[in-house]
């Protein structure tokens, strides 16, 4: 039986020091690629904190809301209102405390969030290597569904990635935009097929602005691989300090994103994937990067294979519920 529950709410100017805690010691030494510090502390605004605790376990959550224009790239890749929650759980059976505080929050939910309103989502991050929560989570009806992947640097990998018998990569170049948008969008169409990217009006036009300017850059960050001459392949990364956003989730000083990966369907189980996986880490050692980072549909049947056959594993799950409260009407319509 629970013993306390309390629920705060701080506004601007709050001293979000409390909140920057560094992680339990439990999460880090599951994990040591986990940062000491929290990279999930929500930024200087509206938050409210839950607290539920009883028979030496706690939970403690610290609610958010962060939002998206239409007109942002970002809005291709999730809702356009995210409603957070950092959870931190200590002892060893916090679960009561954690399921505590999800009622609470859902009671929060109904009152700043439209119910069935499919461009609001609820998320919940959590350390991959924790479980601890995760039953309670499914019975609020989240779903882990977005996976923060990592790879630590491999110096002592051969040099260069291996031939595949047809397959030639290059930088993309300004006259190859077309290209590089349509194997972007036939990317975006496949995930949206899992729930969490989402298809809207002007994406051809955000994508294309997007690209246009990652091709104009001096170094290159995208890449195409040509299977026999036809380019079919898709590669997009991300260096220090563009990765500024997604170094605070991993315990490595230069930290590399790659950002997408795409093979045509005709080029499937080709070798044009293998390729320009190897090509992505062939840069990235070549550059000093300490760790490669990347998000995955973990429902995919693509995705999670691909990767974890080519050395990431798990570092954060991210349990979303879609939309944020749930409407039995709006589910019928």
């Amino acid at each position: 039986m629970l013993r306390w529950i309390e629920q705060e709410r701080f506004n601007t100017g709050m001293d979000t020091e409390a909140i920057a805690t560094p992680q339990a010691t439990g999460p880090r030494a599951a994990d040591p690629l986990l940062p000491l510090s929290n990279p999930l502390a929500p930024p200087p605004e509206s938050v409210t904190v839950f607290r539920a605790g009883s028979a030496g376990s706690a939970a403690e959550g610290h609610a958010w809301r962060s939002e998206v224009s239409e007109r942002s790239s970002d809005s291709l890749w999730r809702p356009l209102v995210e409603h957070r929650l950092d959870v931190r759980l200590t002892g060893e059976e916090p679960e009561a405390a954690l399921s505590e505080i999800l009622i609470r929050w859902d009671e929060h939910l109904t009152g700043v969030a439209s119910a069935g309103d499919w461009d609001t989502a609820a998320v919940v991050a959590r350390p991959s290597r924790e479980p601890a929560g995760s039953a309670e989570l499914l019975r609020h009806g989240f779903a882990p569904v977005r996976v923060l992947a990592v790879r630590p640097a491999d110096r002592l990998a051969a040099a260069g990635p291996p031939a595949e018998p047809g397959v030639r990569l290059r930088a993309a170049e300004p006259a190859d935009l077309d290209t590089a948008v349509e194997l972007y969008t036939e990317l975006q169409r496949y995930d949206a097929q899992f729930g969490l990217v989402t298809l809207r009006e002007n994406a051809g036009e955000l994508l294309r602005a997007d690209l246009a300017a990652q091709l104009d850059r001096t170094e290159p960050t995208v890449w195409l691989a040509e299977l026999y001459g036809r380019p079919l392949g898709f590669l997009r990364l991300q260096y220090p300090p563009e990765t500024d956003w997604v170094a605070p989730f991993v315990a490595a000083e230069r930290v590399g994103y790659l950002s997408s990966l795409q093979v045509s369907e005709a080029a499937r189980s080709s070798g044009v994937g293998t390729a320009l996986a190897a090509h992505a880490h062939q840069l990235y050692d070549e550059a000093g990067i300490d760790a490669v980072l990347l998000h995955h549909t973990l429902a995919s049947p693509r995705s999670t294979p691909f990767w974890y056959g080519h050395g990431y594993r798990p570092l954060w799950t991210y349990w979303y519920r879609r939309p944020a409260v749930y409407s039995r009407n709006a589910a019928r319509s």
